[in-house]
């Protein structure tokens, strides 16, 4: 095996589902990889086939990333390895059930994965990929990070995390050769919905893309220099509608005095 060219990309969650596709359609454009998962079976199951079936070098960190010390294992070396060029972001959980049926708990350790770990392994690679002259980061979030109501509302709450992240390091990392996509998948088929309480059976079918058409769409909106990709959207122009009015919205957020609909009604 010969070093890529395209240098390494680390993967979380990246033993099945959106994760493993990622891995696949990575080490097919001539990426090495190191893979991160909890599964260390599946994980290095995983490696093996696709090592043998590209070529390509492919490592695995065993971890899990609600577990602090497992965490600083991934950081570290998001630090140290001079030839990783893109991380994607991908681990995460999520739940179906409305807030006054979850768990406290499992919201917590809902938190701690999506917007915690994604936080940390950011910071840990950012600025080695600026001392290099660039890389990529790849943050998977949700349809539910601008319709939070659609499903659990920790679960919104920490993808519009992600979606905030993604558009604050894309303005800070502008002329920093660092390349920032957000990725808002809409229903997809795999286990995530099992986990979540709802099986993808009990969904309508019409709303639920298949996991490799997800990440092929991802991946060619990334190509194509998009900032947010959203697989199922038909017509690109209603998100940049969405934002445009966002940023309509900026300059009139912090003002000195009050709206003029919010003046006290003061009896003569």
């Amino acid at each position: 095996m010969t070093t890529s060219a395209k240098g390494t990309a680390l993967i979380t969650g990246a033993s099945s589902g959106i994760g493993a596709i990622y891995a696949d359609r990575l080490a097919r454009q001539d990426f090495d990889l190191i893979l991160v998962a909890r599964n260390r079976d599946r994980l290095n199951a995983h490696a093996k086939r696709l090592s043998e079936e590209t070529g390509r070098s492919v490592e695995t960190i065993a971890a899990d990333l609600t577990d602090s010390a497992d965490l600083a294992r991934v950081e570290s070396r998001l630090r140290s390895d001079t030839g990783i060029t893109t991380l994607v972001n991908n681990a995460g959980v999520g739940a179906t059930a409305p807030l006054l049926g979850s768990d406290i708990d499992k919201m917590a350790e809902m938190i701690s994965i999506n917007v915690s770990a994604l936080t940390r392994l950011t910071y840990a690679a950012v600025p080695g990929f600026i001392a290099r002259g660039g890389g990529a980061i790849i943050n998977i979030a949700s349809i539910v990070a601008v319709g939070p109501e659609i499903l659990n509302g920790v679960y919104g709450g920490s993808k519009a995390f992600v979606l905030a992240f993604s558009q604050s390091l894309r303005h800070e990392l502008k002329d920093k050769n660092v390349k920032i996509q957000v990725v808002l998948p809409g229903a997809t088929a795999t286990d995530f919905w099992e986990l979540a309480g709802t099986p993808v059976k009990h969904l309508p079918t019409a709303i639920v893309m298949r996991a490799d058409d997800m990440v092929d769409a991802a991946l060619a909106g990334f190509e194509q220099g998009e900032f947010v990709t959203i697989p199922s959207l038909p017509d690109a122009a209603d998100w940049e509608a969405y934002e445009a009015a966002r940023q309509k919205l900026l300059p009139n957020l912090s003002r000195s005095a009050p709206a003029a609909r919010y003046k006290p009604n003061v009896a003569a």
